[in-house]
């Protein structure tokens, strides 16, 4: 053979020979691999279009803007929820459908503990109109209504026959609410409150002695159901709409319920509620108000929130017009700014069990996150 043709031949059978090996060891990973499983969604993956849920290690806390009213949908790590009150009725349904909205956002397709805090018509009146659009199982009230005008009865009596429904429980000073990971205690109702302190309160309230008692309330305000939440070591106080002498029967003369991280403002802002002996006890370091543009979040009340001891920021629903710009927060920090239209844009909290939590503003994502109490800023 010419030497040329010979040196070919070789390299050509060279070639053949690497290619060979070259396909066996492809062909022997392909037959011992393991086959690669998809993200999990405790890795962090988004539920998929089924509709599965994601379970994740905070809780989150949205405060839906009813107007004015109360509407705060709390769900839990493993994605137990409780409403605390459903706004207005009326309007076409426009509160119901807002909560709607939130609890398809949490991942929430019915509500497993409902809590009236008392039957006044921004609280309570949207119950019907909720409870036909999405399943309620447990309802939570105070007891029956001390008003007896026939606009307030027919409220109740609205609400009592939707109650039938579910599961009814009248709560009492002292009674926990059973939210797995949570520790809910009720801490007024039906005008009465604790008679001992939560778990590391009892203290002396220093500012008893500037709070003095307003006129009896004889209305239902007084009579809401209030709670302190408790998720490893982060606080969150809601006392509904909660007045005057009632804040001071909890705070006077000594502190029973402790400091918070949050505070929901009670009455939405209003200046016979959110006492000093209350808000500068709890010292918030976030307060949240559940106001509308044209109720609540007054600037005497605001004054009280904005100068507590230990305040970092407050965030509110709706721009207050009768605040103007010394009495309400940054824009950021509102929901539903001073310009129309009002677009029921929500607040939302995440909480972790250190005690961090983050505030987000849905109308325009802006977040704040507040590190864990005692914890270094960064």
């Amino acid at each position: 053979m010419h030497p040329a043709k010979e040196t070919l031949t070789i390299a050509l059978e060279e070639m053949r020979m690497r290619l060979r090996a070259v396909l066996a060891v492809l062909i022997f990973f392909a037959l011992t691999a393991r086959p690669v499983s998809p993200p999990t969604l405790a890795a962090g993956v988004a539920a998929s279009a089924q509709g599965q849920r994601v379970h994740t290690a905070s809780l989150e806390i949205y405060f839906v803007d009813v107007e004015g009213g109360q509407s705060t949908l709390i769900v839990t790590p493993s994605h137990q929820s409780l409403l605390v009150d459903t706004g207005w009725p009326g309007f076409n349904g426009r509160d119901a459908e807002r909560i709607l909205r939130v609890a398809k956002l949490a991942g929430i397709d019915r509500i497993n503990f409902l809590l009236i805090t008392h039957y006044h018509a921004d609280h309570v009146g949207g119950v019907p109109q909720l409870a036909a659009r999405i399943p309620i199982d447990n309802f939570l009230d105070h007891g029956s209504d001390v008003q007896h005008g026939p606009a307030d009865q027919k409220l109740y009596s609205a609400y009592q026959k939707v109650a039938q429904r579910g599961t009814h429980r009248v709560v009492r000073p002292g009674d926990a609410i059973p939210l797995k990971g949570l520790k809910v205690v009720v801490v007024a109702a039906a005008g009465k409150h604790l008679d001992q302190p939560l778990a590391g309160a009892g203290q002396p309230n220093p500012y008893c002695s500037e709070t003095k008692p307003m006129p009896l309330d004889p209305t239902e305000n007084a009579q809401s159901a209030g709670f302190v939440l408790t998720f490893g070591k982060f606080r969150f106080v809601d006392l509904g709409d909660l007045t005057w002498n009632k804040e001071i029967a909890l705070m006077c003369p000594k502190n029973l319920l402790g400091g918070a991280d949050v505070f929901l403002a009670s009455h939405h802002g209003n200046p016979n509620s959110n006492s000093r002996a209350l808000v500068w006890a709890l010292a918030p370091r976030v307060t949240v108000i559940d106001n509308g543009a044209k109720k609540g979040g007054t600037p005497q009340a605001w004054k009280r929130i904005h100068d507590a001891p230990g305040r970092k920021s407050i965030w509110e629903l709706h721009y207050s017009i009768a605040g103007g710009k010394q009495s309400n927060a940054a824009p950021d920090y509102i929901a539903n700014g001073e310009k129309p239209p009002d677009q029921g844009n929500y607040l939302k909290l995440s909480a972790r069990p250190d005690g961090g939590f983050t505030m987000t503003n849905s109308r325009n994502g802006f977040s704040v996150t507040y590190p864990p109490a005692g914890a270094p800023i960064p």
